[in-house]
């Protein structure tokens, strides 16, 4: 495994488990989804979600801003958000 995506594994780890002390905002979650789900998984596919799926809609809108972002960018710039906030 890369270093890279090593790093990746434990920041997603970090926010998945964090207790009381991280309560990111609404917005911040939105980018730190958006840039998982590039890391993962690529540019945005499907549908936009309709207009009454408030929170589908927020999502695939935030993934859709971080369209043409290699993976390997992706990767790293949630691991640089993370940095940052700690």
């Amino acid at each position: 495994m890369s270093d890279l995506k090593a790093g990746f594994d434990e920041a997603v780890n970090y926010i998945q488990s964090a207790e009381g002390d991280f309560k990111p905002s609404n917005e911040m979650k939105l980018e730190f989804y958006a840039l998982y789900k590039q890391g993962t998984e690529g540019d945005v596919s499907g549908k936009r979600p309709g207009m009454m799926d408030f929170v589908g809609r927020a999502k695939y809108d935030a993934w859709e801003k971080c369209k043409g972002m290699s993976k390997d960018d992706a990767m790293q710039k949630y691991i640089d958000k993370l940095e940052a906030l700690k």
